[in-house]
């Protein structure tokens, strides 16, 4: 019997679980137990208040405690609630064993009880577990059971939660509309503070994540907006603690609230380490790795995604697609096929996973695949029904119809898509659809009006802080430019070469007219020889440098890497080969006879005399407009002689990858 006295701190204790001041309770009924015997009620709210204070080992153990003291009080039910409390536990803790011993002890001890509310929490346990191991059609049916017993017996936690898992299984299931309904109802108990803290937490944090899984990030946010609102006009209880926040870290990734997402699962992974929930824990190092993917951090990617993959999280796609950053095609495709391969049982898994895949495949040159797995997408789109499933099949039915030469239906696609994930609030993808329909529109000829979807893109991913798809639309957006500029004045866009021996006056002295002669013929027919099968145009030599003109950059770029790697090879062979400095520069310029003329020239000009020898420069906007697929240094911003506008450069690494 708890003592009236104001001192007595089991009275204290009360007060402060009341008002959720979780470590003073925990106190407080740990220093009334130290003097007086407590009862299993007051033993199982310490383990409750441990539980919220983020002290799950204290909570387990004040929990096994308190069933013990409620079999001795001849409470058998109540001890049977307590087992499926420590079920759960030991089920976060991934303590398989023992999280099933205590279940079969609250079964055992339930099946000689009447039917009562205990009853409806066991059954709600076996249809989580049921859920969690795919057997949909059995968590249905026992998440039924739950919410009838919870109706007898007037107790709106069991209908709630018996209703999130419901609806869980019928999402599961395909049959989503249903399913989603459930969750609505479930969580707008939630609302209404109908709900026991717990429930409410359940409820929510299911429902969030449900909706995410689902990829229906506008109802998982207005949940999200809910479950915030709650928490704070309830201080000191929070939700189920750091689950939500990984969630809402899902919405506002897509959202493009990156810094605010990025901050939200950090926050959620440090809450749940004190839980040993380390899946979750890696869910959020995982939204982290795609956060950092997105901005242009490879290393700090890379890194999210092994300490997800430590966690137990699968770090796919994203692993696959920070390859594929990296310009590792072949390991990327290998990658996403394999990670495909493996996850044959969730059409919702693999839905995860098959955008990526499209894009990995496409970019490989590998159509017949790409074309399969948009198929797989576009059935699992209409089996679900959900406006961004919707939206990422169509977005890849427009990139496979780019790549395989149909302007106008991946147009047709692409518009569509950028609606609907306008439509879902999401800027990033919006961006992307529209980058793509931009080049759809182009190749149509159609300049102006790809000009205008293009700088939209380019705008978006500015104001999210997209660096690298900032710069592959600068890349676009020059040679559309330049290609709109050329149609108006007939002027054409070149990608133009510039080479020049290093300290050539010094090598004469050093080994001879003669000598000299001889190393220049040979350097001449090498390199004309590159130029010919690159499909080169030679515009000028002027003693130990050339000038060539080529339809695109990538042609030229392979050309500049083909040249220091036939000069270092003759350099391992031979013993010798002159250090030869190389520019490449994309722009448009005037034909006057047999050459060019124009600034953009004397820019390519200046690129080149900037290089050192057996270096390739070239102007950041070039490498971007010819795919980006050769490895490259950090951009730098140089000031040409003579040209009034800075430049900015990269250096070609071409002593790896392939030209």
């Amino acid at each position: 019997m708890v003592s009236k006295s104001p001192n007595d701190p089991l009275v204290a204790a009360h007060d402060a679980f009341a008002s959720r001041d979780w470590d003073r309770a925990l106190a407080l009924f740990r220093e009334a137990e130290a003097s007086q015997p407590i009862e299993a009620e007051d033993i199982e709210a310490m383990g409750e208040a441990a539980w919220w204070g983020a002290r799950p080992d204290d909570s387990i153990e004040a929990l096994q405690r308190a069933y013990g003291a409620y079999l001795a009080a001849g409470k058998p039910a109540r001890a049977a609630y307590v087992a499926l409390s420590l079920a759960r536990e030991y089920g976060v803790k991934l303590a398989g064993p023992i999280a099933a011993s205590w279940l079969n002890r609250a079964k055992r001890i339930l099946d000689a009880e009447p039917e009562g509310a205990e009853h409806g929490y066991l059954y709600l346990r076996q249809a989580v577990l049921a859920s969690n191991e795919g057997s949909s059609e059995q968590a249905i049916e026992l998440a039924k059971r739950t919410v009838a017993l919870g109706i007898r017996v007037g107790d709106p936690n069991l209908q709630a939660m018996g209703t999130v898992t419901h609806g869980i299984g019928l999402i599961d299931k395909g049959e989503l509309a249903e399913g989603l309904s459930l969750l609505d109802d479930a969580a707008v108990a939630a609302t209404t503070g109908e709900l026991a803290p717990y429930a409410t937490g359940m409820v929510y944090c299911n429902t969030i994540a449900a909706c995410c899984d689902v990829a229906d990030y506008r109802r998982a946010g207005d949940w999200a907006d809910a479950a915030r609102r709650w928490t704070e006009s309830h201080p000191g209880q929070p939700l189920i603690p750091g689950d939500c926040r990984i969630h809402q870290a899902q919405v506002l990734a897509l959202r493009g609230a990156w810094a605010e997402a990025e901050e939200s699962a950090l926050r959620g992974a440090q809450e749940l380490r004190a839980f040993n929930r380390l899946y979750h824990v890696g869910e959020a190092q995982y939204q982290v790795g795609e956060i950092r993917l997105r901005i242009g951090d490879l290393p700090a990617a890379r890194e999210a995604f092994e300490q997800a993959s430590e966690l137990g999280r699968d770090p796919q796609p994203g692993l696959s697609m920070l390859a594929l950053a990296e310009g590792r095609k072949d390991a990327a495709m290998s990658s996403i096929r394999r990670a495909l391969e493996e996850e044959m049982s969730s059409q919702l898994e693999r839905r995860r996973l098959l955008p990526a895949y499209i894009d990995i495949a496409v970019q490989a040159g590998k159509l017949a695949e790409a074309e399969t797995a948009v198929e797989e997408l576009e059935g699992i789109a209409v089996t679900y029904n959900a406006p961004t499933f919707e939206a990422a099949a169509l977005q890849a039915r427009g990139l496979v119809a780019l790549a395989a030469g149909d302007p106008k239906g991946a147009a047709r696609a692409l518009r569509q898509a950028v609606s609907r994930w306008q439509e879902a609030e999401a800027p990033y993808d919006s961006a992307r659809a529209r980058v793509l329909l931009a080049q759809a529109i182009a190749r149509q000829d159609d300049l102006d009006a790809a000009l205008v979807e293009l700088k939209a893109a380019r705008a978006a991913f500015a104001k999210l802080g997209a660096l690298p798809d900032v710069q592959t639309s600068d890349g676009l957006l020059l040679r559309l430019q330049a290609d709109q500029q050329a149609a108006g004045e007939g002027r054409p866009v070149k990608a133009f070469l510039f080479t020049d021996i290093v300290r050539s006056t010094s090598l004469v002295e050093a080994i001879g007219d003669d000598a000299w002669l001889d190393l220049l013929r040979w350097h001449d027919k090498t390199l004309r020889a590159l130029f010919i099968e690159h499909g080169g145009e030679e515009v000028d030599h002027a003693g130990d440098g050339f000038f060539v003109a080529f339809d695109d950059s990538a042609a030229a770029i392979n050309c500049a890497v083909a040249i220091q790697r036939s000069l270092a090879d003759h350099r391992r062979t031979h013993g010798f080969a002159p250090q030869v400095r190389v520019g490449v520069h994309a722009t448009s310029a005037a034909r006057s006879g047999g050459s060019y003329r124009g600034k953009g020239v004397h820019e390519a000009a200046r690129i080149a005399a900037a290089a050192e020898g057996g270096e390739i420069l070239v102007s950041r906007a070039t490498l971007d407009a010819s795919g980006g697929r050769l490895p490259a240094s950090a951009p730098r911003t140089v000031s040409l002689r003579g040209i009034s506008k800075p430049v900015e450069l990269v250096a070609i690494d071409w002593r790896d990858g392939a030209g």
